[in-house]
């Protein structure tokens, strides 16, 4: 019994020293699983970030080709798209009256040409056609188709009516006398000058005062940098129209709905003549009685395109005011004109165009500015094409085809003997924001008669060189 604990305390020990090794490497097993399992946490975590850092590059890289893409679209569209407009002007900045609001715009304008015969109705910017039989080149620089204009809003005037007014001028007043510096001070002239009454529920609009008559198709106005005031073709062929003293309707036919736009013009204006009488003074055969202009123009546009037509109608009394000037070959006559237009703008390209035809419209710069019953046909073509947001290239196409016995028939009566008249023009056109620069060639040839019996063709070139700012 006393050896008992003795056998005991061997066992354990035995037993101890037997079971140490086993329990240090479960010991030492267990620790290697814990790190093993801390490194396997570790490299989870390590590849879950790996992962979101994958996936916000993934996310970039979306962002980055949906960017570029749309980048692409809008540069495809600028380069599809026509020259722009002339930037609008800013807010008004002042007012005149309570409530009234009034916008300055306008641009100036220079022209450097040079050009190898002398031209109808002048040199320089105001060019159309050259003078028969002139000799000798010439050159200059033209600043007068500088242009300033007043836009006034915001004046009411009864229920849903509300007004406004324009006034517009350039320097093509002539020149300030006659002596050695008379050339470098521009006369002031006033082009337009009309009140505006607007019903915007009805689509209504009324204007008052000095404007352009309907023939011209002020949105489908020949492109030039060169040709503002005195557009290409303007009195050579290529359309037909003035700005008189009157009033004009324009009434919506469609207004609110969707689709082209459909729209009633009508006008009536002061009539007007080349004598015989005072021009200056109401007193030519165009103002005998209360007999004014009246006209007539359907127009419709939509996105890119529109198309309008026009007819015109005036009555002219040879025998003036007074009634008693002598009248050669008839008393009287009607003036009547019809005119259609329209301009297309698919893409990078433009297309404008216009064509007329009339008898008695030398008071709209027709028959190539001559004055009499005279019948006479012409229109203009023009196509653009922009390579560029900022580059462009127009090529101009018009005709004049006045009857030739008719011009014949009034040569000293009011016509001039010009018989058939041909223009061309090409432009290269840069643009930027406010600016532009037109680099331009013209070309026109006249035919014309000094007896009836003989023919004269005169032919004559300019090359401008513009720069315009709009503001």
């Amino acid at each position: 019994m006393k050896r008992r604990p003795l056998f005991f305390a061997m066992a354990a020990v035995l037993g101890l020293a037997v079971a140490s090794p086993t329990f240090a490497a479960t010991v030492h097993k267990k620790d290697e699983v814990k790190a093993l399992h801390s490194l396997i946490d570790k490299q989870q975590l390590q590849l879950n970030q790996q992962q979101q850092d994958l996936q916000m590059l993934r996310d970039s890289l979306k962002r980055l080709e949906g960017a570029q893409e749309q980048q692409q679209v809008q540069i495809q569209a600028q380069a599809s798209a026509p020259p722009p407009p002339p930037p609008k002007a800013a807010a008004p900045t002042f007012s005149s009256a309570p409530g009234v609001s009034v916008a300055m715009h306008g641009w100036v304008s220079a022209t450097a040409f040079s050009q190898n015969k002398s031209f109808i109705f002048g040199n320089g910017t105001n060019a159309e056609f050259p003078v028969p039989g002139s000799t000798g080149s010439l050159s200059g620089v033209d600043v007068r188709n500088t242009r300033l204009w007043f836009d006034l809003t915001g004046a009411k005037f009864a229920g849903n009516w509300q007004g406004g007014g324009h006034i517009e001028m350039d320097f093509f007043g002539g020149f300030n006398g006659t002596g050695a510096f008379s050339g470098q001070q521009e006369t002031p002239r006033l082009r337009q000058a009309f009140m505006v009454l607007q019903n915007p529920v009805s689509g209504s609009k009324v204007l008052i005062g000095q404007q352009f008559n309907l023939t011209v198709g002020l949105d489908n106005i020949p492109a030039s940098l060169t040709n503002l005031a005195f557009p290409l073709g303007y009195g050579a062929g290529a359309l037909i129209g003035w700005r008189f003293p009157g009033v004009v309707l324009m009434q919506d036919l469609n207004h609110g709905a969707s689709g082209p736009k459909w729209r009633l013009d009508l006008g009536a204006f002061s009539g007007n003549w080349s004598g015989p009488g005072d021009n200056l003074n109401y007193q030519t055969a165009g103002n005998v009685g209360f007999s004014p202009q009246l006209e007539a123009r359907l127009h419709v546009e939509d996105k890119d395109w529109l198309a309008y037509a026009v007819v015109h109608y005036s009555k002219i009394d040879l025998r003036g005011v007074t009634g008693t000037s002598p009248t050669p070959i008839t008393p009287s006559f009607t003036s009547e004109a019809f005119v259609v237009g329209a301009n297309w703008h698919p893409g990078a390209w433009m297309f404008k165009g216009s064509w007329y035809t009339g008898k008695g419209i030398g008071q709209l710069f027709g028959a190539l500015t001559q004055f009499g019953d005279i019948q006479d046909t012409g229109g203009f073509f023009q196509a653009g094409y922009s390579f560029t947001p900022h580059w462009s290239a127009d090529a101009f196409y018009a005709v004049g085809k006045p009857n030739k016995n008719d011009v014949i028939a009034w040569m000293g009566q009011g016509s001039a003997g010009r018989l058939d008249n041909r223009q061309v023009a090409a432009s290269l056109n840069y643009t930027a924001g406010a600016y532009g620069f037109g680099l331009q060639w013209m070309n026109d040839k006249l035919q014309s008669t000094t007896n009836g019996v003989n023919r004269q063709t005169t032919s004559g070139n300019q090359l401008s060189v513009s720069a315009i700012y709009h503001f």
